[in-house]
């Protein structure tokens, strides 16, 4: 099951978490909040697999999100 682990302001974001993540072994989706807005600006999702949400959350913790 895929579990939100962050909510990032705009793709660019969300694509910078996401490959640093997928660096670390960690299998990464994004998904859009909002499809009625230009995806550049809407809020991503991050998700992960319910069993790499640990993982995911230190990740971003030593990234500083």
């Amino acid at each position: 099951m895929w579990t939100v682990v962050y909510l990032a302001k705009n793709k660019k974001i969300a694509e910078k978490i996401s490959r640093l993540m997928t660096n670390e072994g960690v299998l990464v989706k994004l998904q859009p909040v909002n499809k009625n807005i230009g995806e550049e600006d809407s809020y991503v999702e991050i998700l992960v697999l319910e069993s790499e949400v640990e993982e995911a959350h230190n990740i971003l913790y030593e990234l500083g999100y």
